[in-house]
Parts: C-alpha cells; sequence; structure tokens
C-alpha cells in the first residue's frame, strides 16, 4: 500500500520543468476560481451593505422595487397603515436618491447616493452613525462615508485633519443649481457596483437637496420595528394579506436575498462573474486532464510493464488519480497564497469588501480537487488501453 504514493509521486517529478509548469497552470485555474469568488462575494455583500445595518424587522417597499440603486418611491401612507396591525410597534421612512458631489478641489461632478430618515428615529445601525445623530438635526448638515471612492476629494482627509463643519456643494440630477451642505461627521459603509460614495443627511435636509425630484410624501423603503415576542413571519403574513398589492414587504433576510437575485440573475456583472466561474472550471479541467494524458503517454511502456508483471488496473487507475490529488494539493498552496495578496490589492483599490473567508477557501479547495479527479476520471481511457503484448 504505501508503494503507491511514492509511484504516484515519483511519475509526477520524473521530468521536474513540467511538473512545475504542471502545478502553476492548476494554480493559475485555482487564483481564477478565487477571483471570481471574490469578488462575487463583494458584489453581494457591498450591494446589500444597506440592507444589512437597517435598524427593524420588516421592510416595507414598492410594487416596483427592483433593488436599492434602481428603486421606486411609494405612498407614505401605505406604512403609517401599518402601526395599525397587531404586533408593530412603530415605523420610520427612508429615502434614497442619486445627486451630484462636486469635488471641493478640481470642480469634477460626481455621483453619490443620499440616504434620508429623520434622526429622532435613526435607522441606520451605523455606531458612528449613531454617535452623530445631534449633528444631523442641524440644518444642511450631512456625515459623508469615508470608504467612498476617492474622486469626490480629500473630504474625509480635511474632517479627519480638524475641518469639521467644511462646505460642500450638491448638485441634484435635475438642476444645474447647486446646494451647499456641511459635513458634521463620518462614517463607514463603502461603495458597491452601483455606487461610488453615499451621505446620510436628515430627511428635511434631503427634501432640501431634491427639492424637485418627488412630493414629500413619497418614500423608498419603510421600516418597521416589531413589539418584543412577536413573530416576523407571522406578522408579515397579515400584512400582506391586508396592505394593497401596490406594497412589497419582506423580513430582513428575504430583503437581502431579493437584492442579492437582482444582482445575479438580472445584471451583467452578475452573469459574467457566473459564467467566468463555470469557464474557469471548464478550462481547469481540460489542463488537468492534458497533464494527465500527457504523463500516462510517456509512462506508458512502465505502465504496460506493471501490467505484465502482475498488477491490475485498479491499482494503475489508482496511481492516476493519486497523481491528480497530488496535483490539486500542491497547485492549491501557492494559488491561495497570492489570492490573499490580490485580494487585499483590489480591496485597496476598489474600496470593495474583497475578502477571504473560510467559505471561498472549502469550496475552491473541494472544486480543485474535483476538476483534478474528473480529469484524471477522462485521462485513464488511455490507461486502460495498455497492453503488454505491444511492448513485449
Amino acid at each position: 500500500m504505501n508503494t503507491k504514493i511514492p509511484l504516484a509521486w515519483l511519475q509526477l517529478v520524473q521530468q521536474k520543468l513540467r511538473f512545475v509548469v504542471a502545478v502553476a497552470g492548476i494554480a493559475f485555474i485555482v487564483l481564477l476560481m478565487f477571483i471570481q469568488l471574490g469578488f462575487q462575494d463583494a458584489l453581494y455583500s457591498s450591494a446589500t451593505a444597506v440592507h444589512q445595518n437597517l435598524k427593524g424587522d420588516l421592510f416595507l417597499v414598492s410594487s416596483q422595487y427592483k433593488s436599492l440603486t434602481a428603486n421606486q418611491s411609494f405612498s407614505r401612507n401605505r406604512l403609517y397603515q401599518t402601526l395599525g396591525y397587531q404586533g408593530v410597534e412603530s415605523v420610520s421612512p427612508m429615502y434614497l436618491q442619486f445627486a451630484k458631489l462636486k469635488n471641493p478641489v478640481s470642480g469634477e461632478k460626481y455621483s453619490i447616493y443620499v440616504i434620508g430618515f429623520d434622526p429622532g428615529k435613526p435607522v441606520i445601525n451605523i455606531p458612528e452613525v449613531q454617535e452623530n445623530l445631534d449633528r444631523l438635526k442641524l440644518p444642511n448638515v450631512v456625515l459623508f462615508d469615508r470608504d467612498s471612492r476617492p474622486e469626490f476629494g480629500p473630504i474625509s482627509e480635511n474632517y479627519s485633519q480638524g475641518e469639521t463643519f467644511q462646505a460642500i456643494e450638491i448638485f441634484p440630477f435635475d438642476s444645474m443649481r447647486g446646494y451647499r451642505v456641511r459635513v458634521g461627521g463620518l462614517f463607514s459603509l463603502g461603495p458597491s457596483f452601483g455606487v461610488d460614495g453615499n451621505l446620510i443627511v436628515s430627511d428635511s435636509t434631503f427634501m432640501r437637496i431634491n427639492p424637485n425630484s418627488r412630493p414629500a410624501e413619497r418614500i423608498d423603503i419603510g421600516i418597521i420595528k416589531l413589539k418584543s415576542g412577536f413573530d416576523a413571519n407571522k406578522v408579515l403574513e397579515n400584512l400582506r394579506d391586508s396592505i394593497p398589492n401596490d406594497v412589497q414587504i419582506f423580513t430582513r433576510k428575504q430583503f437581502i436575498n431579493f437584492e442579492k437575485k437582482y444582482w445575479a440573475s438580472r445584471t451583467p456583472i452578475g452573469f459574467i462573474l457566473n459564467l467566468m466561474l463555470t469557464m474557469a472550471s471548464v478550462v481547469g479541467v481540460v489542463i488537468v486532464y492534458q497533464i494527465l494524458y500527457s504523463n500516462i503517454a510517456t509512462q506508458f511502456i512502465a505502465y504496460a510493464t506493471l501490467k505484465a508483471i502482475g498488477y491490475a488496473n485498479g491499482y494503475l487507475l489508482n496511481v492516476v488519480f493519486q497523481q491528480a490529488l497530488i496535483l490539486a494539493l500542491l497547485a492549491y498552496i501557492p494559488g491561495f497564497l497570492i489570492s490573499i495578496a490580490l485580494y487585499d490589492f483590489a480591496m485597496q483599490a476598489t474600496k470593495l469588501p474583497i475578502m477571504m473567508t473560510t467559505n471561498n477557501t472549502l469550496i475552491v479547495l473541494t472544486s480543485t480537487v474535483l476538476i483534478c479527479i474528473t480529469s484524471g476520471a477522462l485521462a485513464i481511457n488511455k490507461l486502460r488501453s495498455a497492453d503488454p503484448a505491444d511492448i513485449f
């Protein structure tokens, strides 16, 4: 039994350069899978960052709602109607709108996401936001996302250096006239594939920034807090049976999954990431198959000799599968280490939450082993044809 592993190993390293190239090729496939999964996770994590930080149990949106960046407003009265149902403790409206923020240095304008709510009923569960609620109550004061992309200029740097309440200018998309606000604090939320940066404002400031975008009674998300002891799913079903169908109601998990589904199936980036992950697996099977097939062809005489002295096909096939497993494990290590470095580089460059997770580590390891085993299964057809009579 102990001779099987040395035989598989010795055959692999007999030609050292080919062995190194084989490991490098598979490691590249490992790297591709890690990169695809990393960006996919970053896509979902960044797209649902707001959802994950909302303070509430149920969430009311328009029936036309597609995603947070393509939202549709609905009547605030629908939200207040839920106060009459058993289990509902309080409700809070939330306003969302893109605007253009003027870089204070270059003068260029860039799209930024504006999140508005009543500071007396905070809906964002971020500690820095909670600490600055009193400042948000002041007229025309905003909180700036320090993790926004750098094109917005040195706003967070200036604030950190003591320039409290620095003035910045925001432009509605339907107007050439800007509105001046003051930065009263910083928070960390980060960009996404659809958002470059974020501002948090009070509901009154939100209406002044976007005076012509909508009537004041139109909101984007209604946040419902339930009384202690009430099951969210039961209250949800009760509301769905009673509230008109011009709105949708979600639990937190459903709200997050709805957003993920949108980005996965209804946007080009979701389709492309899934396609590239599939293609990386297919290319991996082809590459490993070529490596193992070439190794079998090179060692064909040796395999025929082993058959001639009494070794069964099962033993020889086991050698090939061991080679596949050795290649998978040895290639996984450098692929994993390089991926960690690339994750850190990409996160610094894009501000997206691209991080190595235990789940992705296990997925790629399992996928690499399966790719190599599948390739080994395809390559053994050559080995089955090894006939001692052809050699002797």
